[in-house]
């Protein structure tokens, strides 16, 4: 079956995690995504935190599924030639090399341009453009604390606190896969290729934007209504640590059921949506709360809602959290279990649509991932294994048309 992406050839310049996140999830839509990497070592995370050794660590597999493996040294004139003949084949260029790097190895965007007038260069950088730290080396963490988000997360009484997710990272490329995507229908418009850059800070903040919401509303009346704060904490001129409350404005905390000594993970999550009081009391069995005026408003219910935290653990305290929140999920009520990488690796519903996926590996054997968040009616992607170093050098060479001469050739040099 055709894919989407099907004849768009992309050169795969980025390691780690942001880049790679976004050529993967490129490549599983149908694109001929070509990884050039150093000969001998390759991305730097082939053997981080390896649990195989000699074999290629997970987190390089969870991140260059479905990609090729070319090795190449762009520092020799012969490993040179080789980039340009692809560059001039290909349709886009995903780097996120540091400030500079491109340009240092001859290929400028203004030589890019003249290679291949229909390329799409594609950049992802710590801070923009002009930023005054757009020399700044960054990282996951350094980008969450740039963006916003740790200053935001935690408890108010606690420091900043970095989140698990990746939001300076995988969150980065999926905003530079939007870009390329654009840009290629730009392209189809036009005739040109483009830059696009997207910076780590930059994707951070716009997860964060309810909390620049926050920060104007706080600078406005002085203090937010829906954080635990309020009524009776004090704010500063800055957005607080809001714990577990929910970012949309509707009251949220994660709270103990059955097991919760044992288990750090018995608890589950559980919202109090306005719309959501009355099926929240009958749950409860308090329907004295629904026109009680102490309860029946959530500007009433705010000055006293962890009293009424208190109240639903004590409902929880003999459910676990998967019972809990299947009697909940009859009344309609907004909740989850807090759950485990464990369980979620085990969950049947997550494998069956494609969300985790095992694939085999010539060197690990079999290994969890993955897949494509992303669903579609009329195609499912399929997730293989990441390719083992410089696996498919010989295949693209012969593509760009080298002979066997050639390649061996470009091996004695060790170009390749």
């Amino acid at each position: 079956m055709t894919k989407p992406l099907d004849g768009i050839k992309i050169i795969d310049f980025t390691h780690v995690q942001a880049g790679p996140a976004c050529t993967q999830l490129l490549a599983w839509f149908g694109a001929d995504v070509i990884k050039v990497e150093r000969p001998g070592s390759g991305d730097v995370t082939r053997n981080q935190l390896r649990d195989i050794p000699d074999a290629d660590a997970l987190y390089f597999t969870m991140l260059n599924s479905n990609k090729k493996s070319l090795t190449l040294d762009t520092k020799k004139p012969e490993g040179k030639e080789v980039l340009e003949k692809l560059i001039r084949e290909s349709d886009v260029l995903v780097e996120n090399f540091g400030p500079g790097a491109l340009d240092r190895m001859g290929f400028s965007w203004e030589r890019l341009n003249e290679l291949n007038p229909k390329m799409i260069v594609a950049s992802v950088k710590g801070f923009s453009d002009g930023h005054h730290y757009d020399d700044l080396k960054v990282y996951e963490n350094v980008a969450q604390c740039a963006g916003g988000a740790a200053s935001t997360t935690g408890f108010w009484d606690g420091p900043p606190t970095i989140s698990a997710a990746a939001l300076g990272d995988s969150n980065t490329g999926m905003h530079l896969a939007i870009g390329i995507l654009t840009a290629l229908l730009g392209r189809d418009k036009t005739g040109k290729g483009q830059k696009v850059a997207v910076s780590m800070q930059d994707s951070v903040l716009n997860l964060c934007r309810v909390k620049l919401r926050d920060q104007q509303r706080l600078e406005r009346v002085g203090y937010l209504e829906e954080y635990p704060q309020y009524p009776h904490g004090e704010f500063g001129d800055v957005v607080p640590r809001g714990g577990n409350a929910g970012g949309g404005g509707q009251p949220g905390w994660v709270l103990k059921c059955k097991g919760w000594e044992t288990d750090s993970n018995a608890y589950i999550y559980f919202t109090i949506q306005g719309h959501a009081w009355e099926p929240i009391c009958k749950a409860l069995g308090k329907p004295e709360w629904i026109e009680d005026p102490a309860y029946k408003t959530a500007e009433a219910r705010q000055p006293h809602i962890f009293e009424i935290f208190k109240t639903i653990e004590a409902w929880l305290a003999d459910k676990t959290k998967f019972e809990a929140v299947d009697i909940l999920r009859k009344f309609d009520i907004p909740c989850a279990p807090v759950l485990t990488m464990k369980e979620l690796a085990n969950d049947p519903s997550l494998r069956a649509s494609g969300t985790i996926v095992e694939v085999p590996h010539k060197k690990r054997g079999s290994y969890l991932t993955v897949g494509s968040p992303i669903k579609f009616s009329d195609m499912k992607p399929e997730v293989t294994a990441s390719p083992l170093l410089g696996e498919h050098t010989d295949e693209v060479l012969a593509g760009l048309g080298y002979s066997k001469q050639d390649i061996f050739n470009l091996r004695e040099m060790k170009a390749v």
